[in-house]
């Protein structure tokens, strides 16, 4: 579904990542962790074409979107890349537009969809994520766990086959947090396919199929969330987190 091979990326003289390989499966939970700076969330980005590679290799449903470094033309990769839903840390939802605009926008202009199709849509996502009550609300109006969900249904309403999270809950209190991880904990269960850059190690337990850790640009360890977690490596980085 998803594979990334030998990916390299330099900011100047800063060596992010270090010639990272990794598989996504169709209806597979991936958690990518790791410290800050260890180049997780810098992965996902490529990975969605939001930043480009100095090297390496990216398909998506068997697409290449780069080869050896070498982009497909830039047309193609808008195609390639409709496969792929992204949800921002800091939601990025457009202020001036209320909830139900946020949500049909990308809708019409991108999928061509009708005006009254978009919204129908729209309002199956918002049920989805609990939010049914808001479609005429602002962002400013929204509480950070709110805006996350609206998010969320927004990315879904392109339809992407897999859908990326990069830090969702960053920048929640805990109990948004929760209100946030029990929306991707149930698309879990309808087998979608996710990645999930993520700083909550219970979730990453509870939810993923696999687990990566990520240090200094590359990957660590990479398997079931019991044998990721059972690495000493990683054990220490879990205890660290909770002393903070």
């Amino acid at each position: 579904m998803l594979r990334a091979e030998n990916i390299v990326k330099n900011f100047g003289a800063l060596s992010v990542l270090k010639g990272v390989s990794l598989e996504v499966k169709q209806g597979e939970v991936v958690a990518i962790i790791g410290r800050s700076g260890s180049g997780k969330s810098t992965l996902l980005r490529c990975m969605n074409n939001l930043e480009k590679v100095n090297d390496g290799s990216i398909f998506i449903d068997g697409q290449p979107l780069v080869e050896k470094g070498a982009y497909i033309p830039a047309k193609m990769q808008r195609t390639v890349c409709l496969k792929m839903g992204y949800v921002f840390q800091n939601f990025n939802l457009f202020p001036h537009m209320n909830v139900m605009k946020n949500l049909t926008e990308a809708q019409r202009c991108v999928l061509g969809r009708e005006k009254e199709q978009a919204e129908n849509y729209a309002r199956e996502l918002l049920k989805k994520v609990g939010l049914s009550d808001k479609e005429k609300a602002y962002p400013f109006q929204l509480s950070g766990g709110q805006q996350q969900r609206v998010a969320i249904a927004r990315a879904l309403a392109l339809d992407p086959e897999i859908l990326c999270f990069d830090e969702p809950t960053s920048a929640l209190d805990p109990l948004l947090t929760q209100e946030v991880l029990s929306v991707i904990r149930s698309l879990s269960q309808e087998k979608r396919t996710m990645v999930v850059v993520t700083h909550e190690m219970n979730f990453a337990r509870e939810v993923a199929d696999r687990v990566i850790y990520m240090e200094e640009g590359e990957i660590i360890a990479e398997g079931t969330p019991e044998a990721v977690f059972d690495d000493p490596r990683v054990r220490a980085f879990a205890a660290a987190g909770k002393e903070e």
